[in-house]
């Protein structure tokens, strides 16, 4: 597999303008000395109460999900992954480096509390998640999901989040931000994290010969767009997991459309450090505002957009974007999860960004099924901490046909308004009902093992093709 890179730095689209480095900076202003709990007792242990893992009831579809499989070949790039888990980790504090157990890590997060550096609400917060997500981890029965997986994954996103909320340690996202790798590894960081999330042997990638024509699309020079619909915070991990074993370029290289949300978020942001972001303020965020922030927020947005404009001239660049400029919801009466309607104006945005640079540039619809790993609020929220619940579920990404010369033909420059908006709506409502189509195809075929198996060239998974012994 060729790597080479998908725009003219090989970090990614955003990389001219971020450093890949970042300084770490152990958070001892925010925690002081504190002392890791001891271990409990057997029988402490076993006298804990067990939180079971929730399995998401199919509410999106009448297909009921798939029967436990057998585990993907310890070879596989589901295997090794597994298996990595709990090799290669960092830490910035060093106390959270020997956690092992629930009983110390939330020994150590009541410790900062009691010491007043962490609020009791926040403490309260953090356990709620650790619980969902531990059921979610032991529960799933995958090849070493434990008690200790769970409780040292925790341990280095409190780890992360903290050192962020210490002063001075707060990270500011550029226009365009290059994943951190150096000396934290931020993807890693977060690869793991949703990984111990993910279903493997229930997952698919939808469309395989699809993402190969992108692969070559983009080692050629040309960029490529993809609109998606976007399910959960954990989107960019999944989108890097179901490629990684096929096309490690795409994973890695992949420049997000990001929101406030994900930039701004005390959880999200180590996880956004790890991933290439064009950061934009949507415009739910523009109004309520000072007018002074509004229009800081616009010259935000409008580096943004030279940014782009200039990773897309250097060619080779994959662009993800959720035109709806949001998380799916499911319908309040049914429960069933749909892809969301888009923004016209975003969608004619890419467009025109995309015809404006010299290489050829290839626009694809995407469809993702993830909501079941870490669904988001019923109800969009507008200040962030939301609650985080999560669950051990299947997964997948796949690509509709690719728009074509005469789908993206814009209006001529001279034509009334009105014209433009019908031409920028049609074009929106088109692209968004393919993925609404293509999503409930990939549902299907993550959710009924016989679907999949009846179509193993369209619902490939090749995370679970064991290695070549060459």
């Amino acid at each position: 597999m060729s790597s080479a890179p998908l725009c003219s730095s090989a970090r990614g689209c955003g990389a001219a303008a971020s450093s890949a480095r970042a300084p770490i900076v152990v958070a001892r202003r925010a925690f002081g000395r504190a002392r890791l709990p001891a271990q409990p007792s057997r029988a402490q242990a076993s006298a804990a109460p067990s939180t079971t893992a929730a399995r998401p009831s199919p509410t999106s579809s009448s297909v009921s999900p798939s029967p436990p499989s057998a585990p993907a070949p310890a070879s596989s790039y589901a295997g090794r992954t597994r298996a990595s888990f709990l090799s290669s980790l960092q830490h910035i504090n060093p106390a959270f480096a020997g956690i092992s157990s629930e009983a110390q890590f939330m020994g150590l997060l009541e410790q900062l509390t009691e010491a007043g550096k962490l609020p009791l609400p926040l403490l309260a917060q953090w356990r709620d998640f650790y619980e969902s997500y531990r059921g979610a981890v032991v529960g799933s029965g995958a090849p070493g999901a434990g008690e200790e997986l769970a409780a040292r994954v925790q341990a280095t996103i409190a780890d992360t989040v903290f050192n962020q909320m210490a002063p001075g340690n707060a990270y500011e996202f550029p226009s365009a931000h290059a994943r951190l790798l150096e000396p934290y590894d931020y993807y890693a960081f977060g690869q793991r994290y949703v990984g111990s999330l993910v279903d493997f042997e229930a997952s698919v990638l939808g469309r395989p010969d699809r993402w190969a024509a992108v692969a070559a699309q983009l080692a050629a020079g040309d960029n490529v767009v993809l609109l998606a619909n976007h399910q959960t915070e954990a989107d960019p991990g999944v989108f890097a997991h179901m490629l990684a074993a096929g096309h490690p370029e795409l994973a890695e290289r992949v420049c997000y459309v990001a929101g406030d949300r994900v930039v701004t978020d005390p959880l999200c942001k180590p996880f956004s450090m790890g991933r290439n972001l064009f950061c934009v303020h949507s415009k739910r965020h523009m109004g309520g505002v000072e007018p002074a922030v509004r229009a800081a927020r616009m010259e935000t947005n409008r580096r943004t957009l030279v940014a782009m404009q200039r990773a897309l001239n250097a060619g080779g660049c994959l662009l993800w974007i959720a035109p709806s400029g949001g998380r799916d919801r499911p319908d309040a009466e049914s429960g069933v999860w749909t892809p969301d309607r888009w923004d016209p104006a975003a969608v004619e945005l890419m467009r025109s960004l995309a015809a404006r640079a010299k290489p050829r540039a290839h626009l694809y619809p995407m469809a993702m099924y993830s909501w079941p790993v870490m669904p988001p609020p019923r109800a969009v929220e507008a200040a962030v901490g939301e609650r985080r619940v999560t669950a051990y579920s299947g997964v997948g990404i796949s690509l509709c046909e690719e728009l074509t010369d005469a789908e993206l033909a814009a209006p001529p420059r001279d034509a009334a308004p009105e014209v433009k908006e019908a031409a920028a709506r049609g074009l929106a409502e088109g692209a968004q009902r393919r993925v609404a189509e293509e999503y409930r195809l990939l549902e299907r075929a993550i959710l009924d093992p016989a679907a999949r198996a009846a179509e193993p060239e369209v619902w490939a998974q090749p995370f679970l093709v064991p290695a070549s012994s060459d």
